[in-house]
């Protein structure tokens, strides 16, 4: 299991190589990157993302491990980004190895799901408008109900 909280960039695909790289005992590995998306209603001009070092990185292991006890997986990756994000920079990404792609779609989703609602990021969206905080949705939440 590796949990990464960085503001350096990041290449998907070099890390899901890495994170593939040797093994033999996977059948299935799935991936999610998340990008910075301007919403289109005012210019998103840069997203703000801030933590608390040691509290957030537990957080994310705690996450993970949850995701590790649910389904028998034979890894886990989480990178997560900080600081000051432009539109289509790449924000997060999870990627699960199982034995079955079963296991793997579930917990990539689980980990998604909870990250979204549970991880102790702070975003804030600056435009041209202003900056403002980024609130909790009620879709983040109900979507842990099924977990």
């Amino acid at each position: 299991m590796r949990i990464s909280v960085q503001e350096a960039s990041f290449d998907p695909g070099q890390e899901m190589n890495a994170f593939a790289s040797g093994r033999k005992d996977i059948g299935a590995f799935v991936t999610f990157t998340g990008v910075v998306r301007d919403t289109g209603e005012q210019k998103l001009q840069v997203m703000e993302i801030e933590h608390y070092p040691g509290m957030t990185e537990a957080a994310l292991r705690d996450i993970a491990q949850q995701a590790v006890s649910r389904w028998s997986l034979g890894d886990v990756l989480v990178i997560h980004r900080y600081g000051t994000l432009k539109p289509g920079e790449v924000i997060m990404m999870v990627a699960t190895a199982a034995r079955h792609r079963k296991d793997a779609f579930e917990a990539a989703e689980f980990l998604m799901d909870y990250l979204k609602s549970r991880a102790p990021f702070w975003k804030r969206e600056v435009t041209e408008n202003g900056a403002t905080w980024v609130a909790a949705r009620d879709a983040d939440e109900d979507a842990l109900e099924r977990w």
